[in-house]
């Protein structure tokens, strides 16, 4: 009976080892829970963003690196390189586009544009009126410099009729102070001390875009919005009227072979951080793939139409996804499951039948010994059997369905023991 299990049990062993050990190649390995983000200046938004995400995400074992740069042109340089993973990039970069290795993941926040200009008794409204004055427009390798680029060619304004520089948002400010400088551009958050302090200057002003819906229109990727008076500041009234701004968004972009989990796991955690009420964001507005001018990494396109899965809702995330990376086992767990099902029964009736049938080969040599034995055996072959029997109630436990062929053992025992007692009398 052991020789039939193992000669059973053994290839069926075997098959299913053999089976796990094939698909096993091809489970994705665990990705290396390591991130490198490039940000803009450490005195930017996208660096201080960039703080919430390393803690947030180092919460789930993931160490984040983060590497400063001059702005979105530089970043995507960076990306191409392999020297960061993920980058902050603005919406409406062109040459994102064109890179077919790159991809968005979400878009995070409104970012909007604010120029402003020497106050000189008259209102700007066009940015016609910049003509033959001295502009800076961002650093370069930066994502302003881009968009005022785009902008001052639509109305005519070029090096040949402009003065154009570039120069950091602080640079920028400082030089438009002391006069050395018309007009500046930059991107940046309404938080932003830079922007704080040019709206408390009386001799600057904050550029009002009149066309700022045609603007929209023709670039899909800027909106028109409104900073309304007094946003900033209610004791100080800034800004003393209402403004119309352009606005473009913070894009998270990736390369298109970054792993799949990190996206799920990024774009969960950053969720919370990016959907509550802000000064130009409505509640539940961000993250979100609306109005991205790069290509939508597939990944976190389905994520933000199903949103987690079932087993992201059970589990803490590195669980469900190991369970999900796991679930390629389950190939050859199904293609086993109809033979195994087949086999299964027949040997648990056989194990069963095992613990019963294996006492007949013990009760048969007594039975045979006890034929010719003399009365001196056949008292030794009484005690043997009737201890024999002890032994077999002791340790034969079956299920109820099988007590027949259990009490059929113990009658045969029985018919043993009378039998030799018949012997024993008649001699």
């Amino acid at each position: 009976m052991t020789n039939k299990f193992f000669t059973i049990s053994i290839p069926i062993l075997l098959l299913i080892i053999a089976s796990f050990y094939f698909t096993s190649k091809f489970i994705q390995p665990s990705v290396k829970k390591e991130i490198t983000i490039a940000t803009g200046s450490i005195d930017g938004e996208y660096y201080k963003t960039a703080l919430q995400y390393k803690e947030l995400l180092e919460k789930q074992k993931v160490k984040v690196n983060i590497v400063t740069s001059n702005g979105s042109l530089e970043n995507i340089e960076l990306l191409n390189e392999k020297k960061v993973d993920i980058a902050f990039v603005q919406n409406g970069i062109e040459i994102v586009k064109n890179e077919n290795n790159l991809q968005a993941i979400a878009s995070v926040y409104y970012e909007p544009l604010w120029i402003f200009y020497k106050n000189e008794d008259y209102k700007i409204n066009y940015i016609i009126q910049l003509i033959s004055k001295k502009i800076s427009i961002g650093n370069e390798g930066s994502g302003t410099k881009d968009l005022a680029l785009k902008l001052l060619k639509d109305n005519g304004l070029d090096n040949t009729n402009t003065q154009i520089s570039t120069s950091s948002n602080k640079e920028a400010k400082d030089l438009l102070l002391k006069g050395e400088i018309d007009a500046m551009f930059m991107i940046s958050s309404a938080d932003s001390q830079i922007v704080k302090e040019l709206l408390e200057n009386p001799n600057i002003t904050l550029f009002n875009f009149k066309r700022a819906k045609a603007y929209s229109r023709k670039y899909t990727f800027l909106e028109s919005n409104t900073l309304y008076e007094g946003t900033i500041d209610l004791y100080k009234n800034l800004p003393y009227e209402d403004i119309n701004l352009l606005m473009t968004s913070a894009n998270l972009i990736v390369r298109d072979d970054f792993s799949d989990e990190l996206i799920r796991l990024i774009l969960k955690e950053i969720k919370p951080l990016h959907n509550k009420k802000a000064l130009f964001e409505a509640d539940n507005q961000f993250p979100n793939i609306n109005n991205i001018s790069a290509e939508i990494n597939e990944n976190a396109q389905r994520y933000f139409i199903y949103g987690d899965t079932w087993l992201e809702k059970l589990f803490p995330y590195w669980i469900a996804s190991n369970i999900d990376r796991l679930k390629i086992l389950l190939i050859p767990l199904i293609t086993l499951m109809l033979p195994l099902s087949k086999g299964f029964f027949p040997l648990y009736r056989w194990s069963i039948r095992s613990k019963i049938y294996k006492w007949y080969k013990q009760i048969q040599k007594i039975d045979l010994l006890s034929e010719d034995a003399k009365n001196e055996d056949l008292q030794n072959y009484l005690k043997e059997i009737s201890k024999l029997k002890h032994e077999i109630k002791a340790e034969t436990k079956v299920p109820l369905s099988y007590m027949g062929e259990y009490y059929d053992l113990i009658m045969h025992l029985e018919l043993i023991i009378t039998k030799i007692n018949s012997k024993l009398t008649a001699k």
